[in-house]
């Protein structure tokens, strides 16, 4: 059994520290803030700075995958959530009757939560196991090395403390780079794509007595310059996004409150769910300059360093729109957890931890660029789609109405299919295909307002 050493304490080094416990072995999490996830739901996730998780409070997508590794792996986690107030959601029951049932059908299951819940879950789950040591508020300042360049441990304000396996899980803004650099190691490999968005979020509560928000419409659409997500989660508290390109001139407008709402309003999902009478419970959030950032501890001469693994977005950063971060995160702790005995200082282990991440984790990543790109290219020079393009947006109008097509699009949602294998079906093909020669005169991303009316809510 090995001794890990986790170097940040979000939701990735909280997963990889306690499944390492559940495998056998021992830990010690590093977390430079001194504040642990606690179940004061709304205290935690609305009053508590975070400068270094910016993300914390803008919504979070719990997918099929990362429900799996809760249910398959950690039920106590899972069962804490639905405790705390998460609630699940079908994807087949987008409609009035679900259709009959497949295998792997229940894997298309969605995790309605603040990221604080699945967070004070793991923390709560980490305090009873007796193999982890949390050490809150002592930031790992550096790390021990052997020649080779081979990580042996790390070092904080108290002192040097040794391991078998040393996991980044500090996130693209941690300190593993410099000082790895600083150790004589040779750089990592990095790949980063722009996305050119920005993202504008606000949370509400519904009325008492109300404890779902509508089904339809969908919560997810956009436009030729703009769009909307609505985000339930738990205890009747759900978010509102605008995103736009970095560069329209409108994107500062969208930071004021009645701003905010005016524009929400000229989406289905969002006049939907804000004509409710919710309660907002925060300002407008902003984030922008975000992208999709790929780290890679092997090059081509094989690994930079031995000892020291990443995991979350230390190793695969990715944009929120399609809310893969948590779930790659912990089949990243998964993976660990369960190779950690097998000589982890070692090159191998380097090398096939790198091997499983680039057949694992990278075809994700990928997928995330391409739609990210689209996203960013329609926005920027707000241009309709045509040829391929347009047929990809039918797929997901179509899902809309039938079933089976929507199953394809549910399984490459939640991870459980990759996109080559499930939009090839030739049943999923013919089905849009019809679909498509119904509607000759269809038009991608028609949804949401003209620009002269876009214009004109911003301005005011």
């Amino acid at each position: 059994m090995a001794h890990v050493l986790v170097v940040g304490g979000g939701v990735g080094g909280l997963a990889t520290a306690l499944l390492a416990a559940r495998r056998g072995h021992t830990a010690e999490l590093f977390e430079r803030d001194t504040r642990v996830p606690g179940t004061a739901l709304d205290r935690d996730f609305f009053g508590w700075r975070r400068p270094a998780v910016p993300q914390a409070t803008q919504p979070h997508a719990l997918l099929g995958a990362a429900r799996n590794v809760l249910r398959d792996d950690l039920p106590d986690v899972h069962a804490e959530m639905l405790r705390l107030g998460a609630r699940e959601r079908h994807e087949l029951d987008w409609f009035d009757v679900r259709p009959p049932a497949r295998p792997g059908d229940e894997d298309l299951v969605m995790l309605q939560a603040r990221r604080i819940v699945l967070e004070s879950a793991l923390a709560t789950a980490l305090r009873g196991e007796p193999g982890v040591v949390t050490r809150y508020g002592e930031p790992v300042t550096g790390l021990t090395t052997a020649p080779g360049v081979r990580v042996t441990g790390v070092t904080t304000p108290s002192g040097a403390h040794r391991g078998d396996l040393v996991v980044d899980a500090g996130g693209r803004r941690g300190g593993v780079e410099r000082w790895l650099t600083a150790a004589g190691c040779r750089p990592p490999v990095v790949e980063r794509h722009r996305t050119g968005l920005a993202y504008f979020c606000r949370w509400y509560r519904l009325p008492a007595g109300l404890t779902e928000g509508p089904r339809r419409p969908w919560t997810v659409t956009g436009g030729a310059f703009a769009g909307c997500a609505v985000f339930p989660a738990d205890n009747r508290v759900f978010a509102v996004t605008l995103f736009v390109h970095t560069e329209d001139t409108t994107r500062s407008a969208l930071r004021h409150p009645a701003v905010f709402e005016a524009a929400a309003r000229t989406f289905p999902p969002g006049v939907a769910w804000l004509a409710l009478d919710a309660e907002p419970l925060s300002d407008v959030m902003a984030t922008a300059s975000l992208d999709n950032r790929w780290s890679s501890l092997v090059d081509e001469r094989g690994p930079v360093v031995t000892g020291l693994v990443p995991v979350g977005d230390a190793i695969a950063h990715t944009n929120p729109t399609l809310g893969q971060g948590t779930s790659l995160a912990l089949w990243a702790a998964r993976r660990v957890a369960r190779t950690a005995g097998n000589d982890p200082g070692s090159a191998r282990f380097a090398a096939e931890y790198h091997d499983w991440a680039v057949r694992t984790l990278k075809p994700w990543f990928d997928y995330q660029v391409v739609a990210d790109g689209a996203i960013g290219e329609r926005f920027a020079t707000r241009a309709g789609r045509a040829g391929t393009a347009r047929e990809v947006a039918a797929l997901f109008e179509c899902a809309l109405e039938d079933p089976e097509v929507m199953r394809a699009r549910a399984r490459v949602r939640h991870l459980a299919d990759p996109p080559a294998r499930a939009y090839a079906d030739p049943q999923v093909r013919a089905r849009v295909a019809r679909w498509l020669a119904a509607r000759p005169d269809y038009e991608p991303n028609a949804v949401g307002p003209e620009r002269e009316e876009w214009e004109k809510l911003t301005a005011g």
